[in-house]
């Protein structure tokens, strides 16, 4: 069986990953994650007894790690979700998006390169690098726009889009430069089990529950093409088997949704599944000042991979936003776990200081 190293394999996307991974006996897999706020070794619990499941802990920076790895598990393969994906949290602290996103992908890439360099010419040929991205870097679109393609103008809008794009240049300067066979995905946002609660969705959720207030920035208006992770983690899987070297893939969700309309499905879901007499959790519902730079539209044109690769989501929005209630419902634990007193210092910083708007 191959073996892969998946970098930030503890975080919301890479474990829910490494889990179908080793589930479905793809490949071994070599788990180099920095268990920075958002990883939780907790979500991969499950593989602590397998044998072909390996975690180090460590940065993808750190070139000689990265390289006595390379040497120690001899992977036919490295997908790299490591990174810092927060967009607030980019503005209040570029620094350590350009560190992790930047300055970490370069590493990981020139470790790679000479690991990749010393291979066979057969071993060459079936090694795979494949970067995980996002659509933020093509920037914002208008309401009548069409969605973003492969071939679309970068146009980053934030410190965290900006560092991705970034990435995602050292990826392709490395395939043209080097010959380092590399892929490239980007992903509309990402919702599902495991996620940590910075995010829209866990954090209406986890809010809602606690009969908190559900911040909204600005009018709510915001459109996100929504991607059920399992269905990501498929189609990269699928990438990573079949994709042409040196090329980039979108995968979209096929589901754009405003910000308020998410959170107002969340609030009818939970009437439903919890509900509460003479109550609507959508009264909690609170628009907060807008963020610096918010883009207005996103939405992913992934007719490539489907024809291509053969890829589609399996999830439609309403179908994957129930499976995802009913997982916070049922894990109440993990998200105990996971509000650490820096998580509810870090709220406080970024919403509750927030001049409140017009809440109708």
């Amino acid at each position: 069986m191959p073996t892969v190293l998946v970098t930030g394999g503890a975080g919301f996307i890479g474990s829910n990953f490494i889990i179908l991974a080793r589930n479905k006996q793809w490949f071994n897999v070599v788990n180099l994650d920095k268990l920075t706020y958002a990883s939780n070794l907790e979500t991969l619990a499950e593989l602590q007894s397998d044998i072909n499941y390996h975690f180090v802990q460590g940065d993808i920076g750190n070139v000689e790690l990265v390289s006595y790895i390379l040497e120690q598990y001899q992977p036919d393969a490295i997908i790299n979700f490591a990174a810092e994906s927060h967009v607030d949290r980019s503005i209040l602290s570029p620094q350590d998006f350009i560190q992790t996103n930047i300055v970490g992908t370069f590493q990981l890439l020139e470790a790679s390169r000479f690991y990749w360099q010393k291979l066979s010419l057969q071993q060459q040929q079936q090694f795979r690098f494949l970067h995980v991205s996002t659509d933020e870097v093509y920037g914002s679109l208008n309401p009548k726009d069409p969605a973003f393609r492969e071939d679309t103008a970068y146009a980053p809008n934030s410190p965290y889009a900006a560092s991705k794009a970034a990435s995602d240049h050292f990826v392709r300067a490395y395939y043209h430069t080097y010959g380092l066979p590399t892929l490239t995905t980007n992903c509309s946002n990402n919702y599902g089990p495991h996620q940590f609660p910075e995010k829209l969705i866990p954090l209406t959720i986890l809010h809602a529950l606690d009969g908190k207030p559900l911040p909204i920035y600005g009018d709510g208006q915001n459109i996100r093409d929504w991607l059920y992770v399992i269905d990501h983690c498929e189609a990269i899987y699928l990438v990573l088997q079949q994709g042409k070297i040196g090329e980039t893939y979108n995968i979209g969700g096929l589901n754009e949704q405003a910000n308020l309309d998410v959170v107002e499905k969340i609030c009818t879901i939970l009437d439903k599944l919890v509900p509460i007499s003479d109550f609507s959790y959508s009264s909690l519902i609170s628009f907060v000042k807008d963020r610096p730079g918010h883009d207005r539209r996103y939405a992913i044109d992934c007719s490539k991979i489907r024809r291509h690769l053969g890829w589609q989501p399996q999830e439609n929005f309403d179908s994957g936003l129930l499976k995802t209630v009913q997982w916070y419902l049922s894990h109440s634990a993990w998200g105990n776990q996971v509000r650490s007193v820096n998580y509810q210092n870090w709220l406080k910083q970024n919403y509750e200081n927030r001049k409140q708007e017009n809440s109708g």
